[in-house]
Order: C-alpha cells, then sequence, then structure tokens
C-alpha cells in the first residue's frame, strides 16, 4: 500500500506507515518530518523481495509467453511468496510478464539475503517460458 502512496505522488510525511516508522503519534496528521534530522525506530527485521518474470535474462530480459507447467515453492517462516499463473498454465504475450513474488526476511540485511538465495534455489517453475531465478541467486551471490 505504502509503494501505491508514493506512486500516487502522496508526500512521504503524509503517509501513514512513514510515520509510524519515524514514530510520530498521529499517523493521518500534516506535521512535517525532516527526514534528515528526524530519528526512526530502529529496524529489527529486513525484508527482500524478488520479482519472478518469464523474461529470458540471456536476452536483455526479453519477455516470454507459453504455458507453465509446475510451480514448485515452498514457504517457511522467513521465506514466503505468490504466484500468479492462468486456470491453464499460460503466460500471455501481451500480460505483465511477473507472475510471482518471493519475500524472505532476517534479523539483518544478510541473514534476509541468505533466506532468499535458498529459497531461489528451491524455486522450480517449469514449462515453455524463461525465467531469471538462476540470474537472481549469481547476483545474490556476488559479493
Amino acid at each position: 500500500a505504502t509503494q501505491l502512496q508514493v506512486a500516487m505522488g502522496i508526500a512521504l510525511d503524509r503517509i501513514p506507515e512513514v510515520r509510524r516508522f519515524f514514530g510520530e503519534h498521529d499517523l493521518y496528521g500534516d506535521s512535517d518530518i525532516n527526514f534528515l534530522e528526524e530519528e526512526y525506530e530502529p529496524i529489527s527485521r529486513h525484508v527482500i523481495a524478488a520479482r519472478i518474470t518469464a523474461e529470458n535474462p540471456d536476452e536483455g530480459f526479453k519477455p516470454t509467453s507459453g504455458r507453465i507447467e509446475r510451480v514448485r515453492f515452498q514457504s517457511s517462516p522467513d521465506v514466503w511468496g505468490y504466484f500468479s499463473v492462468g486456470a491453464h498454465g499460460g503466460i500471455h504475450e501481451f500480460a505483465d510478464s511477473q507472475f510471482g513474488h518471493v519475500f524472505a526476511s532476517g534479523s539483518t540485511r544478510e541473514a534476509a539475503r541468505k533466506a532468499l538465495v535458498l529459497a531461489l534455489k528451491e524455486l522450480e517453475a517449469r514449462g515453455e517460458i524463461r525465467n531469471p531465478v538462476q540470474y537472481l541467486v549469481q547476483l545474490l551471490e556476488t559479493p
């Protein structure tokens, strides 16, 4: 919801989640927040997300279309995701190429990164489409 509010052009200091992060008690208030000087709540969890798309990383992430025969993904307490595939497993050539999202959390950014790498290595998306999962793993494992 916050991402949508930012895309709509709502000022950051008017977004309730941002106000909560900066310790504002009036979440729907209109007082300004000086983002360079204000203290914010300590960060206790880090989350990293990966978009799962029907794109070919070997061809500049060109969108691909076709049937998806199988998506295998296992959630855990630190990793969750969602996938949207048509009833007959199709990704239409004129549709958005994103058909899934995987999120991983951890007490540190590094812990979240490791959890996401492990989840992506276990993810299987089989069919006529190409996807960037192996590319994402390599990117996340690059120092």
